[in-house]
């Protein structure tokens, strides 16, 4: 279905007001601009993108009425440590000097990609499959799987080439953290296998309970106020030009 740009925007601003109102949920809100962008769940190249709202995986238990508990939505994912924020800026700025400037980035990663998806979905069909297409006939190396949610959020927040952000399961689907089709992820190099993904504390070991809270926490006071900065960054005007470099969050042209 082809959309006419004056149509998309005259919805954008629909699907805003509705939920300024609190008529569509966050949740669906973030779907309906998914759709308006050209996002789909049938492209793994261009697939439904939602955020990371949580910041602890760790706790045995968690208050989300705590703003210390959730994400700065302000931020791209590169961004919310400060020594990795200067990391990117630094790579922005040489890279400015070394090429052409309107070329120049802060990731050369991306924060969606069908490599992301696949990681995330592996546990599933017909995304274990993909994947190992994706890897040339075989899965992946099993330390290089999605083991654990709080592993992916650290390595989201040290390692220079990951930038990701969440896909839409993370809120509905608990079957994907579990390993249903009795999946064999081989050994890690600590000798473990790790066939479901290791879950925070705060969820009791329950995929369920896992998708319960984290729903809860998508739609939670804190994030209904601060969603609309993420949607900048990611949808809106910080995309491009001088407010994404201010916002550190130029991506490589190829991506």
């Amino acid at each position: 279905l082809v959309v006419s740009r004056r149509k998309r925007l005259a919805l954008a601003e629909l699907y805003s007001s509705q939920w300024r109102k609190g008529d569509l949920s966050n949740f669906n809100y973030l779907m309906k601009l998914n759709t308006l962008a050209g996002r789909t769940f049938n492209d793994l190249s261009q697939y439904p993108v939602v955020p990371w709202v949580l910041s602890d995986y760790e706790s045995e238990e968690i208050d989300l009425s705590d703003p210390k508990v959730f994400r700065d939505l302000s931020k791209p994912v590169g961004a919310l440590d400060d020594k990795r924020r200067a990391v990117f800026s630094e790579r922005y700025e040489l890279s400015v000097q070394a090429d052409d400037p309107s070329r120049a980035f802060h990731y050369g990663s991306h924060y969606s990609t069908a490599g992301i998806v696949l990681y995330f979905l592996i546990r599933i069909e017909p995304f274990t499959f993909l994947h190992s297409v994706l890897q040339g006939g075989k899965l992946d190396h099993a330390d290089r799987l999605f083991n654990s949610v709080a592993a992916t959020w650290q390595m989201c927040n040290t390692h220079t080439a990951d930038v990701k952000e969440l896909i839409p399961e993370f809120f509905c689907l608990p079957e994907m953290f579990e390993n249903l089709n009795s999946i064999d992820f081989g050994t890690c190099q600590d000798g473990q296998t790790k066939s479901e993904v290791a879950l925070p504390p705060w969820a009791k070991g329950s995929p369920n309970e896992f998708c319960r809270i984290h729903k809860r926490a998508l739609e939670s006071d804190y994030v209904s106020a601060n969603l609309h900065s993420w949607v900048d960054l990611v949808f809106g005007y910080k995309q491009r030009g001088k407010a994404a470099v201010e916002a550190v969050n130029v991506f490589h042209y190829l991506s």
